[in-house]
């Protein structure tokens, strides 16, 4: 069958156009923004524009057109949240065949700014001092660009703040913004009527197995004192803190409310009662060995705990068993009983103990803890002394002496603080008359201050010291004198090296009456990085009489894992360390 010539031309024609009929997007480059300056409107620009979709994927003609039409429109679209009402948008697309690169230019011209802004609280909320506050902190103010994401954290933040404080009918009487865009201009219309404020009703505790009453305690306020958000928090937090529950749900209900005062539903899920844990572990001075433990989370109805752990290395090993009672008077207590066997021998000591304490501890506000605690120590040690047989000559000490400590952290992160500090503080005696073997006091403190320098940097200070007065320093067993040397003290020398040794060459740490150390760390993280260095120096001595000052100095490499900071450093003592360099690996934070 021949073709006639005006047939064919028509089909190669056809063909022709068919081709030119499609394309393919490489790429799309938004021009004329600032990459930094201007990143929140960029991002916002490719989450707005259709043609980020199609990029590698064949499309027909009429399609690209129709992308290519919208791209302008949803560029401008972008714009608008960040005040940017009269942009200049230009959209070109050079081909090259079928493939395409699309460049939008943007020029965004002059924003809007807020000509009038009136922000009010009618009702009795229109007296409440915090709310007052946020009514004056409320931006963008007049003069402003009309940020609409400002704008909305702004309102979401009052809100959020009539709901926390017990204004349950808060609504609404007025939420307007009017934009003239000949003008550049934005009036904003913002009014709420609060209603009546509520307050604090009946705590209703829900889970079907603890005894009746158990949890009141934790309920600080008096019921009909005025509502407040905070206060469910620091209930959750305490009833967290306790580790008995899977889920803590608390539920108002303001519509039950009788006489104003709004009753809290809290349905608590249980957790698993029993957890067993097992690891290994490895230490320079403690050797290969294991870790295992079974916690019972709650014994009984009553809220008891049980927890037996066993730590067993080469050179060390310790078995402790607790038993913990609620007392819930102070926030977060506990009457706690405690059995502890200790056993080590080390390049740097020979030493076994067996130790029992009765403690009350309590939360005595939500950044300091106290712990009182009676304590009966029985130990056994020896620096190397031997009979004429060659066996080793064992001292003997008992002391029985009270203790009271106090921790204390206010920090902007626990996990991984940039600001603040945390310290503690413990001071604990005994006497000769009533039960001990010796006559003393010691006091022991230390501090950890956290500097953040930048965004990625931070300066670490830390500071420790601890004093010892007694008649008898021969009867104070090791276990209660002051060591030096480690990877929380003096970086560079080993656990316990700095301080009195025995002669060689046995070299056995004796331990001393006073120590004092401090360190300086400085951490930098990469740009946008969990991953970062450290450059630090230890300084500081244990001593009898006049310390003997030992310094080291070192690098690390720092990490935010999942878990908290990891830590391995590498230092070098200046001071004749026991080995030219020591190795420490830490993980969680060091508070």
């Amino acid at each position: 069958m021949r073709l006639s010539p005006a047939l064919l031309a028509a089909l190669l024609s056809f063909a022709a156009t068919q081709a030119q009929a499609r394309g393919t997007i490489d790429k799309v480059q938004i021009q004329g923004l600032d990459k930094k300056a201007d990143a929140a409107i960029i991002e916002n620009i490719q989450v707005k524009l259709s043609l980020y979709e199609t990029i590698g994927k064949p499309q027909g003609e009429s399609r690209l057109e129709y992308l290519l039409e919208q791209a302008e429109k949803q560029t401008k679209q972008a714009l608008e949240p960040f005040g940017y009402y009269s942009p200049k948008v230009t959209v070109d697309a050079p081909r090259n065949g079928e493939r395409l690169t699309v460049n939008i230019a943007v020029d965004k011209g002059e924003p809007v700014t807020v000509r009038r802004s009136n922000i009010a609280i009618s009702g009795e909320g229109g007296d409440d001092r915090y709310l007052k506050e946020d009514l004056a902190a409320f931006k963008p103010r007049p003069g402003d660009v009309f940020d609409h994401t400002t704008y909305e954290a702004s309102k979401i933040a009052i809100t959020r703040r009539l709901s926390d404080r017990g204004y349950f009918d808060a609504d609404f009487t007025q939420r307007q913004v009017s934009v003239t865009r000949a003008e550049r201009a934005a009036d904003i219309d913002l009014t709420w009527d609060s209603g009546r404020r509520y307050d604090m009703g009946p705590i209703t505790f829900h889970d079907g197995y603890f005894k009746p009453g158990l949890f009141d305690p934790l309920v600080y306020w008096k019921q009909g004192s005025y509502w407040h958000q905070g206060k469910l928090d620091r209930l959750r937090e305490s009833l967290t803190k306790l580790d008995y529950f899977s889920s803590i749900d608390m539920e108002p209900h303001p519509e039950k409310a009788v006489d104003g005062e709004v009753p809290v539903d809290v349905t608590l899920k249980r957790a698993k009662r029993t957890v067993y844990t097992v690891g290994l572990s490895y230490g320079s001075e403690s050797g290969a060995g294991f870790r295992t433990g079974i916690e019972r989370r709650y014994v009984n109805s009553r809220g008891h705990k049980l927890n037996n752990q066993l730590d067993y290395a080469q050179n060390r090993k310790s078995l402790t068993t607790q038993y913990r009672i609620p007392a819930f008077k102070w926030l977060d207590g506990w009457y706690t009983g405690t059995f502890n066997a200790y056993d080590e021998q080390t390049d740097y000591i020979d030493l076994r103990n067996i130790k029992l304490s009765a403690a009350r501890s309590g939360e005595i506000n939500d950044k300091l803890t106290a712990i009182a605690s009676i304590n009966a120590l029985r130990e056994r040690w020896n620096y190397g002394d031997t009979d004429d047989e060659g066996r080793r000559i064992y001292q003997y000490s008992t002391l029985f002496y009270p203790e009271l400590r106090a921790d204390y952290v206010d920090v902007d992160d626990k996990l991984f603080p940039r600001r603040g500090f945390s310290a503690s503080a413990s001071l604990r005696g005994g006497l000769k008359s009533v039960g001990s073997d010796a006559n003393f006091a010691q006091l022991y403190g230390s501090l950890r201050w956290f500097l953040g320098i930048d965004q990625n940097s931070r300066l670490i200070l830390r500071g420790e010291f601890g004093t010892t007065l007694t008649d008898d320093l021969v009867a104070m067993p090791p276990s209660l004198r002051f060591f030096a040397g480690g990877d929380r003290s003096i970086r560079g020398y080993a656990y316990r090296e700095v301080g009195p040794r025995t002669p060689p060459p046995d070299n056995f740490a004796l331990g001393a009456k006073h120590m004092f150390t401090a360190t300086a760390e400085y951490e930098r993280y990469l740009d946008g990085s969990n991953w970062g260095g450290a450059v630090f120096v230890d300084t500081g001595s244990a001593f009898d009489d006049t310390p003997d000052l030992h310094t080291g100095v070192g690098i690390g490499l720092r990490w935010k894992s999942p878990v908290g900071p990891v830590r391995i450093d590498i230092a070098r003592g200046l001071n004749d360390p026991d080995s030219s360099f020591q190795v420490y690996l830490n993980i969680g934070a060091d508070l």
